[in-house]
């Protein structure tokens, strides 16, 4: 459940991320698959890939094992359990590839783990194509259609109508069953949609820390964020073509945010800072 005067989602959560249609740049799995390196975790389940996926579209891998064997590797999706760090509150970290078939049963199969796991609230985590520069903050959006969450955490509702992907289904789902919902997405430039997406990673991993109310160890990921946009103003430069229509984005973007220096904003800014530097947060350290 969650708690309003403390402006955070309580209580156990599950995170999904998923490959492919939903993850542009690959933003959204690699922070999930960040999470699972700096919490840890156990591997709690799997779905069986003959029942959802086209191994003609997504191709099981051939390699070898420690032992030097040759083994198969399918593309399966796991649920991995660990805690949220100074809370000992389960987090369940589901990763996987959207599946080519039996939506309903793929995410009735996830949601009855999650309800045998006790969680509470769903999360899914996704990255969009948009037309945003490189060069500035990446923008990240959490919606709910949940009155509660919308109070709790000042979230908006989604107003987007169109083709869904499985984190679509997967939230609707969520709802219908009775449980918490929502939904967080960052904007990727389109113009390097190629991942990695450090950037956009980062800026995710930054908006779970408000929601959860913890701190993420970030590691290097600040540092290939940095390394990722001075590779792209290079090749920018190298173009004026691209450089011109950057500038137009940047412009158009600086506008647009020009209202953002609030006092909210500004409050938002502190109180992440005040929890990086709190060690009762559970956090161990990273940059903004």
């Amino acid at each position: 459940m969650t708690d309003a005067s403390l402006g955070s989602v309580r209580g156990p959560v599950m995170l999904a991320a998923f490959e492919g249609w939903n993850d542009a740049g690959s933003a959204a799995t690699q922070a999930l698959v960040h999470l699972q390196e700096v919490w840890g975790g156990e591997l709690v389940d799997e779905l069986d890939p003959e029942d959802y996926h086209d191994f003609q579209v997504n191709r099981p891998t051939v390699g070898f094992d420690e032992d030097g064997n040759r083994v198969i590797s399918w593309p399966t999706t796991s649920v991995v359990a660990t805690e949220r760090p100074g809370t000992g509150q389960l987090v369940a970290l589901v990763h996987g590839i959207e599946p080519s078939m039996r939506w309903r049963q793929y995410c009735a199969e996830l949601l009855d783990i999650a309800e045998r796991l006790g969680v509470t609230t769903v999360v899914t985590l996704g990255a969009l194509l948009a037309d945003v520069p490189h060069s500035r903050p990446i923008p990240v959006t959490a919606t709910s259609d949940d009155p509660a969450l919308q109070r709790s955490l000042s979230l908006d509702a989604s107003t987007y109508e169109g083709p869904t992907g499985i984190t679509g289904v997967l939230q609707a789902e969520a709802t219908r069953r009775g449980l918490h919902g929502m939904s967080i997405w960052a904007a990727v430039p389109h113009y390097v949609a190629h991942p990695p997406s450090p950037k956009a990673t980062v800026a995710l991993l930054l908006r779970i820390e408000e929601l959860l109310g913890v701190s993420i160890a970030l590691g290097d990921l600040p540092e290939d964020a940095e390394a990722w946009q001075r590779g792209v103003d290079e090749l920018a430069a190298e173009d004026s073509e691209i450089a011109e229509y950057v500038a137009q984005l940047e412009e158009a973007k600086d506008t647009a945010e020009l209202p953002e220096a609030t006092g909210e904003a500004i409050a938002r800014e502190f109180e992440r800072y005040l929890r990086r530097r709190d060690p009762g947060t559970g956090g161990t350290g990273g940059t903004t």
